[in-house]
């Protein structure tokens, strides 16, 4: 298939890697909300009950340093993620008139074949899910996909469409978001964390799963899921702040907690009961052996070097003589196996994230996950602001401008290790900032900085809501503020104590507190409109999001706290 599409590519450009009708060869066109639900219904078909999203295919979310973990890993980022989306989609389903959807046929029986799964065993949501079960639900989940995704390879689509019930769908959010959140709730630390990513081992019977170490990046992806409460994300940010990933040199966190690598000599070391107790091992040691496992001059015991794998030790023990050891090697050939993996434990490495010192290795902090966690910690600080609880909002927002503090803006030199406004993208254990140059994390100081001014929209209006301005910026004597406005000319206004400002659309925005709420729009006759609440209407809202150059200036009181 791969031949042929780059072959197409030659004559028909990029076109040709997209997937084809079956009648006119035309472009495959969907709607998009089929186009969700594709990318809702692969994630779900990969979904381990009490475990996350399995990564048979897929790499791990934000943290590519652990992209060892696809295989035998499954993520609970992911999973944290994933309610998130599927939250927003239901708040959108609900308001939305059409009663159903046109969507292929594959797509469909994809989807009522997920539904089925999930409705059979709905009732083992009521207690803990066996590894028998546990197993069942996942071979189901997958092989709905895999059938999907055989016949799409196979036949393509067949150009067929069936209604899909918008209460349907509804319905269906709601029985996935009760599987997640149980398995949300199973994967809370006995610290108060949440685990990041999982292993998985299949066995005839049943499905295993191990824990990995804490990682920093699930802690943002649980805060930012929607699953906490204002009050369960404070315990977090707690449980956080006391654990190890948190670094006191530089008041921020690790993406994990540092630890000793072990030495050389200090691997693939067997103990001698284990060699004593799988017969096979102690009669090869007798024979003087060495193809499996050898005896060094102190009397330790250690697998032949040349093992790069498992594979490697198998073809080796399928090598020895059945004369010599046939019945040895049918009884202790998987005891065998069982030890390798035992002594070097391949299944929980993660990737460079478990070797590495420096960028997302040990003892690192990489600054964008840091402002990722911002983020989420300035998310649910405004929830906690909706629901009205003072002593959770003044916690949070203490955790919001440490997390900032740690950053780098307000940091001497020496402790950052170069310039404080002057981006880089990790600090090792040890040093100063490293890598200079922007990374995604811009995105992140971009959203946050906007939350903490008191911009929100929401429904095509802006909103002021200064609950997190940080009063170490308000003037405590006047001051000349410049900026660029839409006509691209630079223009200055005299600010007076115990006032703010900044621009939104390059339209100027001056704060002061007052003793009550109000908003004043300045318009460029020079006509003023108030408000006397903290919204601007959608009419004005646009002429400030379009650049309109018809809105002058907004002053904006907010009552001092």
């Amino acid at each position: 298939m791969d031949k042929q599409i780059t072959k197409n590519v030659e004559s028909e450009g990029a076109d040709a890697k997209l997937l084809k009708r079956t009648d006119n060869g035309q472009n495959y066109q969907v709607n998009f909300i089929e186009k969700i639900l594709v990318t809702l219904l692969s994630k779900l078909s990969n979904f381990v009950p009490g475990a996350g999203i399995w990564m048979n295919t897929q790499r791990p979310e934000w943290n590519d340093a652990n992209n060892a973990l696809v295989g035998n890993g499954v993520s609970m980022v992911t999973l944290y993620y994933l309610r998130r989306f599927l939250s927003f989609w239901k708040t959108k389903l609900n308001s939305i008139e059409s009663d159903s959807f046109s969507v292929s046929a594959e797509i469909a029986e994809l989807f009522e074949a997920i539904d089925t799964t999930f409705k059979n065993y709905e009732s083992t949501l009521d207690s803990e899910i066996d590894d028998i079960t546990r197993r069942k639900i996942t071979d189901q989940l997958g092989q709905s996909h895999s059938k999907y995704r055989n016949s799409i390879y196979k036949s393509g689509f067949s150009n067929g469409k069936n209604k899909l019930n918008t209460k349907n769908i509804i319905s269906f959010i709601d029985l996935s978001l009760k599987y997640i959140d149980n398995t949300i709730r199973d994967n809370k630390r006995p610290d108060g964390l949440y685990h990041a990513y999982n292993l998985i081992t299949f066995s005839n019977d049943g499905l295993y799963i191990r824990n990995l170490y804490e990682m920093l990046e699930g802690q943002v992806a649980v805060l930012s899921s929607g699953f906490l409460n204002p009050k369960e994300g404070l315990d977090v940010l707690d449980a956080l702040k006391n654990s190890s990933m948190f670094r006191e040199d530089q008041y921020s966190y690790m993406l994990y907690p540092d630890r000793e690598l072990s030495r050389f000599i200090d691997k693939n070391n067997i103990p001698k009961e284990k060699v004593d107790t799988i017969k096979l091992l102690s009669e090869l040691v007798n024979k003087n052996d060495n193809s499996i496992i050898e005896k060094d001059s102190s009397g330790a015991y250690h697998f032949n070097g040349d093992f790069r794998n498992a594979e490697v030790l198998k073809n080796a023990l399928s090598s020895l003589s059945t004369e010599e050891y046939g019945n040895l090697l049918e009884q202790y050939k998987t005891d065998v196996l069982d030890l390798y993996e035992e002594i070097f434990d391949h299944n929980s490495f993660t990737g460079r994230s478990g070797t590495f010192y420096g960028y997302e290795g040990l003892g690192s902090i990489y600054w964008h996950m840091v402002s990722k966690l911002s983020l989420a910690t300035q998310e649910m600080f405004f929830r906690a602001v909706d629901e009205g609880d003072k002593n959770i909002i003044s916690q949070l927002k203490q955790h919001y401008y440490e997390i900032k503090a740690g950053i780098g803006l307000y940091k001497s030199p020496e402790v950052y290790g170069s310039f404080p406004t002057d981006a880089y993208s990790h600090t090792p254990g040890g040093n100063g900032v490293k890598q200079p140059g922007l990374t995604g994390q811009v995105k992140e100081d971009n959203i946050t900085r906007f939350g903490e001014l008191g911009i929100k929209i929401s429904d095509g209006k802006i909103i002021f809501d200064q609950s997190l301005i940080n009063k170490e910026e308000i003037l405590r004597s006047p001051n000349e503020f410049e900026y660029c406005a839409v006509d691209n000319e630079f223009y200055t206004i005299s600010l007076k104590e115990n006032e703010i400002g900044f621009t939104l659309c390059q339209i100027p925005v001056i704060v002061n507190f007052s003793e009550q709420q109000k908003i004043a729009i300045t318009y460029d006759n020079d006509d003023v409109m108030s408000i006397s609440e903290n919204t601007i209407d959608k009419k004005n809202s646009e002429l400030v999001f379009s650049r309109s150059g018809k809105i002058k200036m907004i002053n904006v009181s907010i009552i001092a706290n």
